[in-house]
């Protein structure tokens, strides 16, 4: 059986004076305030909004 990874995304910062695109995005990975961390399943579709804002965020892998 295999252990499926989760992500620790960590919003580092802020979303002020950032494209609508961007805040939309973040606001999406459930990300509201500096320093908010979330955790959610390791995919595609994740990992495709983590490069959108990669500059405002850190992201580590966990495992379950």
């Amino acid at each position: 059986m295999t252990v499926a990874k989760k992500l620790a995304i960590t919003l580092k910062r802020s979303m002020i004076g950032r494209p609508e695109v961007q805040r939309v995005t973040l606001r999406t990975l459930g990300l509201t305030k500096r320093e908010q961390t979330v955790t959610h399943e390791d995919n595609p579709a994740i990992r495709g909004m983590i490069n959108k804002v990669k500059h405002l965020v850190s992201v580590e892998e966990i495992s379950e």
